[in-house]
């Protein structure tokens, strides 16, 4: 049936073509003979010499457009009507030109594979029915670009959604494409060349007969629509196409009478904003150098049976009036078929337009020599697809239980094809698998490791600035910068507070500024972000009760410690040591995260407690015109409470709202990266205008003096200043610097083991031995000037590397973003050591911020550490029924109660630490949590199976770049910082 419209159509189609026909001009040029296709490997009995043969007796061929006289020679070049193949009419002189090859191979391609390129997919899906005005058109259906798109009833574009198939679809593709037509490499340069080889090879092969060459192919080439709110897919009739010459009409059909199309439309519509999607979203997000697919569908009733056709063309083609997008066209699908009542068009077209949009199929297509190859792709892609049975679900939670199976899945099929073995498959083993690669293999050599750090780190020294000429290098100077301060300004405060003024916010902030900058210059990693954590406070308060109670200078004691420790780290450097951190597992870490937390909330409440005995709630005080620390002051004790509520409180809002659906993406993370100083600035603001109510503020020295000045200097005599150190003391020192340098070793080594992992695409390299000799060899000699030792800090490392991370774009709603590169650079760590230096003259500032503030800070440190930590989980589960259970491994593949037992071990391990740490011997502390590696390591695997703890002791953290609501760093560390 035909109009005005596709009259017109068909004459702009007769414009657009070459004057010799629809032929690529570099065929023109090619004279290839028959005889020079035989010699390239055809032959006399190859299926292109028996298709040109076979065509050569079709003479004449039909007419090719309605109105239009002539017809098309086998290479796609318009000739008179009646005129022998290979003559074809010329507009000027010369000779006539030989038969060219079409570069058709519909039994592999000889075009090597190592010269294709893939690159990105949009598909569109259009199907064939009867338009307003009753003229035959195809009709986008709906495209997609890693997800789907579909027009709706209502007339929109309904939201981007994941492709749900019917099982029978795919075995049809599958069926369909084993006989099928199947063209590789075809070069044409029009939709008409495309469609007149694309029949030609169908009568080839027996899929449709000769008489339907010309209904097909004037089929091919009607015109195509786009959906609008008047016409669509959805208001539209699909059209069974109907033989010419026997008086039957194109008639209105559905393609599928007995069965509706399965389509998700419940789901996109729950997926829908409110307003709806008026314009299609998925088309914006294709990249400029993608390729298209385009899938044609529809109903001829004269077929016998359902037909495919695939095609890949030789370079991408521009399909005017086409595609909706303006993008190259690659690839071909044409489903044609009789009206049967269990076979849906639709579908099968979705299904086809599914595979092509997933990358691994797609790439597979690309690189495909044969039909075989599209076959094991298809058989592929079935393997890793997932077929629901038709059961009722009572609870649609239930359908999540398919997430865990559908990310194996994917895994397996992501992952690199294995290579086969051949002559030098040693050779490559070694290339794909170096070992340098290993910065923990031992080399046998002292210092082999050291060594090897440093040549594979130090060369890449110049790349470590130039890589730091970025803008987001600088953001991430302003970030980190707090992130360090805050812990700085907090820790400093409650070591003042532990050693009665030995050190304090001002040696700390020193000691900070002076290792930064040396560790940012000379470390192997210069990501990492050196500064003072919780277990070092625990060991400092532990080690200055000791001096106390044998009558020695603590600050002195530090002092020898320090030398031990230079000599430890020496002596394990040597031996290259670091590798023992593999045994470090999941059990021992979490019971030492678990015990500093723990730690944290005890000492903020204890302190609380205090202020409260130091300043009680009563009816009368004896106010005095001066504070002095013994007396009773009115509303202390309650507006520190407040102070600290306040503070935890604010810093955990603002942390939850990080992650919310208030404000944009950007504000909201800013927001909440700095929530902790925030919620300082906030709560020491109010503290300021509250003038008639006492608080203990913290204690900052002007410049650069000491905490104390009366008690030290910033040059500590290693004999003693006010007493000579005990002797026997300077060679039991060894004891405690043992202890501290487990505490440095444990955070500094799993902190890098964390920063390093595959996931976060780091090139440049660890180093484990240089990076641990410089921590702790500098906290050795800070000792000698009465300043803190340091260990690298697990979140603000974390958070550093995240903020230097470069994450690509999203293209498709849903879709992760992926790592592009990470700034290794280190001039991000170099400048935020030298703005905590220069903090060290805010003293007029510092001054006024209330130690129950940093009470607070305490304990959200000690509340948030919690959240990342498995044990933590496990024991909530104690109080749990099992139906309310998560679907986690250590849940559904170990036994309730053994799942209890191995958590029941870990909290008498907590017990024990906890007894320890109470008693005289709580220097003991780090001593006794090494003992859980043996018992991890020899007692356990005699209690549990080993699959058991592979679910309980696995390291399964998630490396989180982009936060998502309830998972933020603290999720991916099970250290302390």
């Amino acid at each position: 049936m035909e109009g005005p419209g596709q009259e017109a159509y068909e004459e702009r189609m007769r414009r657009s073509l070459d004057p010799e026909g629809y032929e690529d001009p570099g065929i023109k040029v090619s004279h290839l003979s028959l005889e020079g296709t035989s010699r390239a490997g055809a032959g006399t009995g190859s299926p292109l010499h028996a298709w040109r043969a076979r065509a050569e007796e079709l003479t004449p061929l039909r007419q090719y457009l309605p109105s239009h006289r002539g017809c098309y020679d086998l290479d796609g070049r318009r000739r008179a009507a009646g005129a022998p193949p290979g003559q074809a009419s010329h507009r000027g002189g010369g000779q006539p030109s030989s038969v060219t090859d079409v570069d058709l191979e519909a039994a592999g391609s000889r075009r090597p594979v190592s010269q294709r390129e893939t690159h990105e997919g949009y598909v569109e899906l259009h199907e064939l029915v009867m338009d307003s005005t009753k003229e035959l058109c195809w009709m986008e259906a709906g495209h997609w670009f890693k997800l789907e798109e579909d027009f709706e009833e209502d007339g929109h574009w309904g939201q981007p959604h994941l492709s749900f198939l019917t099982y029978r679809s795919l075995l049809e593709i599958r069926r369909a494409l084993a006989k099928g037509a199947v063209l590789l490499d075809v070069a044409a340069n029009s939709l008409a060349a495309i469609a007149h080889i694309l029949i030609d090879q169908m009568i080839y092969e027996g899929q449709i007969k000769p008489q339907d060459h010309e209904d097909i192919l004037r089929t091919l080439l009607l015109q195509h629509k786009h959906p609008n709110k008047a016409e669509s897919v959805r208001t539209l009739r699909p059209a069974q196409l109907q033989r010419s010459g026997t008086g039957q009409a194109e008639t209105e059909q559905p393609l599928l009478q007995e069965q509706q199309p399965m389509e998700m439309h419940g789901l996109a519509r729950a997926e829908q904003s409110p307003s709806g999607a008026t314009r299609s979203q998925l088309p914006e997000k294709v990249p400029e150098d993608a390729e298209a697919t385009l899938v044609l569908v529809g109903c001829a009733a004269f077929l016998e049976q359902p037909t495919l056709a695939f095609v890949r063309l030789k370079d991408a083609v521009s399909l005017d009036a086409v595609l909706d997008v303006p993008l190259p066209v690659r690839f071909l699908f044409v489903v044609l078929g009789p009206d049967t009542p269990h076979v849906s068009y639709h579908e099968i077209g979705r299904a086809v337009a599914t595979m092509m949009s997933e990358r691994v199929f797609r790439r597979d297509a690309y690189l495909a020599e044969s039909r075989q190859d599209l076959l094991r792709g298809v058989e592929d892609f079935l393997e890793a697809s997932i077929v629901v049975p038709p059961t009722e679900t009572p609870d649609e939670q239930l359908l999540r239980s398919l997430v865990p199976l559908q990310h194996q899945l994917l895994r397996r099929r992501y992952q690199p094809p294995e290579k086969a073995p051949g002559k030098s498959f040693l050779e490559d083993l070694r290339q794909e698998v170096p070992e340098e690669d290993d910065p923990l293999r031992r080399t046998g050599r002292p210092f082999g490791g050291l060594v090897r750090d440093i040549r594979r780190r130090y060369p890449k020294y110049l790349s470590d600035i130039k890589d730091a000429l970025s803008p987001q290098c600088l953001a991430a100077v302003i970030f980190i910068y707090f992130a360090a301060l805050s812990p700085a300004v907090t820790f400093g405060g409650l070591l003042s507070e532990k050693t009665k003024g030995m050190m304090g916010v001002s040696e700390l902030l020193i000691s900070t500024c002076v290792q930064c900058i040396l560790f940012s210059i000379l470390s192997a990693q210069p990501l990492l972000v050196v500064g003072f954590s919780g277990p070092l406070l625990v060991f400092e308060e532990a080690f200055y009760s000791f001096c106390n109670q044998f009558d020695m200078e603590y600050i002195v004691g530090r002092v020898w410690i320090g030398f031990w420790l230079i000599l430890l780290v020496l002596v394990v450097v040597a031996c290259e040591a670091s590798f023992l951190v593999r045994y470090l597992s999941r059990y021992t870490q979490e019971i030492f995260s678990f015990l500093i937390s723990l730690i944290f909330i005890y000492e903020t409440f204890s302190k609380l407690v205090t202020i409260f005995k130091d300043h009680p709630l009563k009816r009368h005080y004896n106010v005095q015109s001066t504070v002095h620390p013994k007396v009773p002051e009115p509303n202390t004790a309650l507006l520190s409470l407040v102070l600290m509520a306040g503070t935890f409180f604010l810093a955990f809002f603002l942390r939850k709202f990080k992650n919310s659906a208030f404000l944009p993406g950007r504000a909201r993370r800013l927001i909440g990266d700095f929530g902790v100083p925030i919620s300082i600035f906030i709560m020491a603001l109010i503290d300021f205008f509250i003038k008639d109510t006492y608080t203990q503020k913290l204690n900052v020295p002007k410049g650069l003096e000491v905490t104390n000045a009366s008690a030290r200097n910033w040059f500590i005599n290693p004999m003693g200043k006010n007493n000579t150190f005990p002797i026997w003391m300077m060679f039991a020192s060894v004891v405690p610097a043992l202890l501290v340098f487990i505490l440095i070793f444990l955070e500094t080594q799993i902190t890098t083991l964390i920063v390093s992992k595959p996931e976060r695409k780091l090139v440049k390299g660890s180093g484990f031995h240089l990076d641990l000799l410089l921590i702790v060899a500098m906290g050795g000699l800070a000792a000698l000037f009465g300043m803190p030792w340091l260990s690298a800090t697990t979140v603000r490392t974390i958070t550093h590397a995240n903020a230097l991370t470069v994450m690509s774009k999203t293209t498709a709603p849903g879709e992760k973003s992926q790592i592009l590169e990470v700034k290794e650079q280190r001039i991000s760590g170099l400048l935020v050591a030298v703005l905590i230096g220069v903090s060290i003259l805010m003293e007029p500032i510092l001054k006024y911020i209330p130690l129950a503030v940093l009470f607070g800070i305490f304990l959200y440190m000690g509340v948030t550490s919690l959240f990342g930590i498995q044990l933590f989980d496990r024991i909530l589960l104690l109080l749990m029924p099992p139906k309310y259970h998560p679907s986690e491994p250590y849940v559904t593949r170990v036994k309730t109660w053994r799942m209890h037992l191995f958590t029941f071990t870990q909290i008498v391990v907590l017990v024990v630490l906890w007894a320890v740490k109470s008693t005289q011997a709580s220097l003991a502390l780090p001593f006794i949590l090494i003992l859980t590696v043996p018992l991890r390591r020899f007692l356990l695997p005699k209690i549990f199976r080993d699959i058991e703890l592979k679910c309980l002791d696995a390291d399964d953290a998630v490396v989180t770049f982009e936060e998502t609501e309830g998972m933020d760093v603290y999720d991916e560390v099970q250290m302390p910082s």
